[in-house]
């Protein structure tokens, strides 16, 4: 198998820079806090235009909990100077308030006081208002304020003709592609242990969350619940008191079998999900009582996606055109960037995605991929402990042993990577992760423990003194050109009318419009 990825990525770099310049995109969300570090209870900054239609900064799940967007850009200093300069905006319509900077939440109030996000009158604006109360009824509102960095990722075009030409495939290219990334996202599955060990920074989190009842944790202070050798609890089992997700299997062995199956759970009732009820009262308390209420509910560290036109469902996207680009979701909020995120985790992760694709990618059966659920939820809690072992085939094998294996195909893949600027940006960037492959102690999650224990103090505390830190961090750099916050003014006072454009379109009912998009 190595032999055949060496001759591919071989074949690859011959052909000349058809690595180079894949589109990266970020979202990162980020709750608002008080000066305090309480959630904010204030509604969207009307500075910051319409959650619904603003292209750079919408919500999530809580009007609290703001979500930043760039477009797709060749390098990652463009998508690192894009998302800085989202930021700085955003605090200059903030007033008093700060963005908590971890991935586990603030102090939590209970749940019915999270106050949902909230879109406007049209009836795509309720909808989206009304899926995320129907989020609340099934997994807590507090489990939905965890928060953390999306890395979205093409691989350049040229790239697909000249692969397509490497591995013999005759046919249709658009087949060729979406084969590919789901490949991608098969290998990505099988491999995503290593983002949490080397990524992940939610180790610990405030004794609010989930009123304290969380399992089996373990209690460092009195404000802090903690995994001593945790990663990331973000990416955990933590906070899923339902399981019906559990029972949801998705299929990345074809994008015929993935559209099936994520329809079918869309329209499988759930006896659970019934007891809540649908329209209670004159009021949608979910869209509906399914498995899924929508594509969205599906949680998956990776998701493959396609540019929806307006209206378009994402499975019709996919049928439409295939896979255009991947969604990464497993990465925490890096707490000691003021951005949440740095180049060289993205160009890590730009060359661990190539990687992904060029590497042999089986189909994964069931035993397979229970194998890769309990290496993801078991990595989350224990990662950084010396005696814990991934199951490799059925096998144990430590993180380092095959954590080093994967890094030298990664760190080759980069330096093809590299070929086209004349210096070893990529390659730094995996080598930086290879010294953390060796050196469990200078992981993002084991600085943070480290920092706890050292200074006894909680995570809430910890958590609030960086959100300051940050925000004179944004303070004191200097400020984006005024053609750039003028674009961001120009494009919140514009979203606002696109807003009240949608309100006056609308000639049908709710239940109207509800029932034609699930038709």
């Amino acid at each position: 198998m190595k032999q055949e990825f060496d001759k591919r990525l071989h074949a690859v770099a011959a052909a000349n820079n058809l690595l180079y310049g894949g589109l990266k995109g970020i979202e990162k969300e980020s709750l608002r806090v008080t000066s305090d570090g309480e959630l904010s209870m204030l509604s969207h900054p009307i500075g910051l235009g319409s959650a619904l239609t603003n292209r750079y900064i919408t919500t999530d799940f809580s009007e609290a909990l703001l979500e930043f967007v760039t477009p797709a850009f060749e390098t990652t200093w463009e998508a690192l100077n894009c998302i800085c300069n989202i930021h700085q905006y955003t605090y200059s319509k903030l007033d008093d308030e700060m963005l908590w900077p971890a991935s586990m939440p603030c102090r939590i109030p209970a749940d019915d006081e999270i106050p949902l996000a909230r879109y406007g009158r049209s009836n795509v604006g309720r909808m989206k208002t009304i899926y995320r109360r129907g989020l609340g009824y099934r997994y807590g509102r507090q489990m939905q304020t965890i928060a953390g960095v999306h890395f979205n990722y093409s691989i350049p075009k040229p790239f697909w003709t000249a692969y397509q030409d490497i591995v013999g495939d005759t046919g249709d290219a658009d087949a060729f592609r979406s084969e590919q990334y789901l490949g991608l996202i098969r290998n990505f599955r099988r491999m995503g242990w290593l983002v949490l060990y080397l990524f992940g920074a939610s180790p610990a989190l405030c004794k609010t969350f989930a009123d304290g009842n969380v399992a089996a944790m373990k209690s460092l202070n009195k404000e802090t619940y903690y995994e001593p050798f945790g990663t990331s609890l973000r990416m955990s089992d933590l906070g899923y008191s339902n399981k019906n997700q559990s029972r949801i299997h998705i299929s990345l062995n074809s994008l015929d079998e993935y559209v099936r199956d994520l329809s079918k759970a869309i329209e499988t009732p759930e006896p659970d999900y019934e007891k809540i009820g649908v329209k209670v009262n004159g009021r949608y308390r979910q869209l509906n009582a399914n498995l899924l209420q929508i594509e969205n509910e599906y949680y998956s560290s990776v998701r493959p996606k396609r540019v929806a036109n307006s209206g378009e469902r994402p499975t019709a996207a996919l049928r439409r055109g295939g896979i255009e680009y991947v969604e990464i979701r497993s990465l925490d909020i890096n707490l000691f960037d003021p951005c949440g995120i740095n180049q060289n985790t993205m160009r890590f992760m730009e060359a661990m995605l190539i990687y992904c694709v060029i590497a042999d990618s089986p189909k994964l059966d069931s035993a397979e991929l229970d194998e890769l659920t309990r290496n993801q939820i078991e990595t989350a809690k224990h990662g950084r402990d010396p005696d814990f072992r991934l199951l490799r085939s059925g096998k144990p094998v430590s993180i380092a042993d095959w954590g080093t294996e994967l890094l030298e195909g990664i760190l080759a893949v980069a330096a093809v990577i590299d070929q086209h600027d004349g210096n070893d940006s990529y390659s730094m960037s995996v080598r930086q992760m290879q010294e953390l492959v060796g050196n469990p102690d200078a992981t993002p999650s084991a600085r943070i423990v480290e920092e706890l224990s050292r200074s006894n103090s909680g995570f809430f505390t910890f958590a609030l003194a960086m959100a300051k830190n940050h925000k004179d961090y944004f303070a004191a750099i200097a400020k984006p050109n005024d053609a750039v916050n003028t674009e961001y003014q120009q494009e919140a006072l514009d979203s606002l009318k696109r807003q009240a454009d949608i309100e006056a379109e609308d000639v049908i009912s709710l239940d109207e419009y509800l029932a034609n998009y699930f038709r």
